[in-house]
């Protein structure tokens, strides 16, 4: 279903199942970042959902700030007998670690961003080629961003994540705007993603529909 009207991008708590009727085929990019064929064919037919705790408190070590910042933590859960992952992210910039048996050795990073000029300027420090995509328009949609979508701390309306893998022979990157868009007549969670290697490049749009408790 459609977001509810207290659903943002200051506050995703809660459960969103993967649209994948509005959303693009997963295939291409884990094929991207190397994810085997059997893995990527259950996965493509699976129903993912996730389980989102967006909260504030201290940031996750290693952290060069004392200051409180915004954590999104988020549960996954697959079905067919696929494991899901964890995805725990601290919006304050700094650039961690994390592995797991789906994506490997990865670091990211993440952060608040407005919308607009600004969007487009601090995605082309991560990723130049996919600011065209990233920004949104009239193929990938149209971001949400007035005054209403503005509740982030500082009145964003994005959340930006990088991550980078760092195993040998994968060396992909993604890079994700997250925000919300009218798709299929209705408001919706999205993400635009970005993953590249070398000079290949897969752009995904990944629409979620909210599960109300």
């Amino acid at each position: 279903m459609a977001a509810p009207a207290n659903k943002n991008i200051g506050d995703l708590n809660g459960k969103w199942v993967l649209n994948k009727t509005l959303s693009d085929p997963t295939d291409p990019a884990l094929a991207l970042q190397g994810l085997g064929w059997m893995l990527r064919t259950a996965i493509g037919l699976a129903t993912i959902t996730l389980d989102v705790k967006q909260y504030t408190g201290p940031p996750k070590s290693p952290s060069t700030s004392a200051e409180p910042a915004t954590h999104v933590d988020i549960e996954q859960t697959v079905t067919g007998g696929v494991k899901g992952n964890t995805e725990r992210r601290c919006l304050d910039w700094e650039m961690r670690s994390h592995s797991d048996y789906m994506f490997g050795s990865v670091r990211g990073q993440s952060r608040w961003v407005p919308g607009g000029d600004e969007l487009a300027r601090v995605v082309a420090e991560v990723e130049p080629v996919g600011v065209a995509y990233l920004k949104g328009g009239a193929d990938q949609g149209e971001w949400l961003e007035d005054e209403a979508e503005g509740r982030g701390p500082g009145g964003e309306t994005h959340i930006l994540s990088f991550a980078r893998n760092v195993d040998e022979g994968r060396g992909w990157i993604a890079t994700q705007v997250w925000g919300f868009q009218n798709v299929g007549g209705e408001r919706r969670y999205v993400r635009l993603v970005v993953v590249a290697k070398g000079e290949e490049r897969v752009n995904m749009k990944m629409v979620y529909d909210y599960i109300p408790e």
